[in-house]
């Protein structure tokens, strides 16, 4: 093997190191732009959580003061919105299971 062709081999490794090098510089500064990006978005979280913190005590205050009973009033709206998941997931299921007999892949049960 002449010195040639060991140069150029070199030369080649050279090169392949340094656009790898190139590529974690890259990447170095995009996990760094994302760690910025998810502080942010958790100073974000934190400030809304907080807001919304005082707004449901306010609103707790604002029904007291009407003589509405506040808790009982989220109570029903979570067991609303509970109900309103789980027939939409029903919804789901049921479309599901629909295709599933319009494509006779559904479950089959020996009697």
């Amino acid at each position: 093997m002449g010195l040639g062709s060991t140069a150029k081999k070199l030369q080649g490794l050279s090169d392949r190191a340094e656009a790898m090098y190139k590529q974690v510089q890259e990447l170095q500064k995009r996990i760094t732009n994302l760690e910025e990006e998810v502080d942010d978005t958790h100073d974000t979280v934190s400030r809304m959580d907080h807001q919304l913190a005082e707004q449901r005590a306010l609103l707790l205050a604002i029904a007291d003061e009407h003589g509405l009973d506040g808790e009982r009033i989220l109570a029903e709206a979570a067991i609303d919105e509970a109900d309103d998941l789980a027939a939409e997931s029903e919804g789901a299921d049921d479309t599901t299971d629909e295709s599933d007999a319009a494509s006779g892949t559904g479950d089959v049960t020996a009697e």
